[in-house]
């Protein structure tokens, strides 16, 4: 056995470098996942918190020009106005859960004092994704009292809304830019109108309260940087033991560089046969 010297080799040191960084990365994306488990938890006791609480007017949870309060995500809000149909806006891009494209159909509730709280009327399958709004089915005319749940708007450029009242994701203030009317913070995604179903749209499906795929991902990134260290572990106990792989003679007893030594003759074989010798072919 020799020493341990040959871990000073720029060789050892290049590969021991690249072994701790890739530990550290591991680790930190197993931390990483682990901070996102404690996330979803969270969000879980938030929304099972909400779920249960009472339908509440929707003044006191949500207010023109402020920001849905996350805390207050999946909240059930009542709120009583007119459609506004001609302003309907059609959020492409979207899909059920067995992968059936489709659009959410979009429509502001004008209430008594003339603000719009924007409504998530629910999921609509299409052939195609691009209907006109006059495609989709109609919000009911007159007074309706709509019960939904509390969502926060999106962000980024996905939320901008075409003149012909398209988008990707909703946000309320663009929405609110986009039919010049002033809105309610967040929106909602429709439960109920007039204490019944929406007809003809699929609703808005409640989140899963699980935790997700993060523990196990989390283990599987620390045990890649536990995995790591052993096999630098490993391959330098070998290589004190046995010597360096291109230097160790091969199988046969040829040196690292020496030739092959000679084949010998092959040795004869018996031929072994149950016809009588005179018989045999010479």
């Amino acid at each position: 056995m020799g020493s341990y010297r040959f871990l000073l080799s720029r060789r050892w040191v290049t590969f021991g470098v690249v072994v701790v960084l890739l530990s550290a990365f591991a680790w930190w994306l197993g931390e990483w996942q682990f901070g996102r488990l404690d996330e979803r938890r969270s969000d879980n006791r938030v929304t099972e918190t909400n779920e249960a609480r009472p339908v509440t007017p929707v003044e006191q949870v949500l207010s023109p020009g402020r920001d849905a309060d996350p805390d207050d995500e999946w909240r059930r809000v009542e709120a009583t106005g007119t459609y506004d149909a001609a302003k309907t806006v059609i959020v492409r891009y979207r899909s059920d859960d067995d992968g059936q494209p489709g659009v959410a159909v979009v429509v502001p509730l004008v209430t008594d004092d003339g603000t719009a709280l924007v409504v998530d009327r629910g999921f609509w399958a299409i052939a195609d994704r691009s209907p006109d709004t006059t495609d989709v089915p109609p919000a009911p005319a007159g007074e309706v009292t709509v019960v939904g749940w509390v969502r926060v708007d999106g962000t980024g450029d996905s939320t901008e809304v075409t003149p012909d009242l398209y988008t990707r994701a909703i946000s309320s203030e663009q929405i609110g830019r986009a039919i010049d009317r002033p809105v309610f913070g967040g929106f909602v995604d429709a439960i109920s109108e007039n204490g019944e179903p929406v007809p003809d749209l699929a609703p808005q499906e409640l989140p899963e309260l699980d935790n997700g795929p993060h523990f196990f991902y989390g283990l599987q990134w620390w045990f890649f940087g536990v995995l790591a260290v052993f096999g630098f572990g490993y391959l330098a106990y070998d290589e004190r033991k046995r010597g360096p792989r291109g230097e160790r003679p091969h199988r046969g007893g040829r040196g690292p560089s020496g030739p092959r030594p000679p084949a010998g003759p092959k040795p004869k074989r018996e031929r072994r046969t149950n016809v009588p010798a005179e018989y045999q072919r010479r």
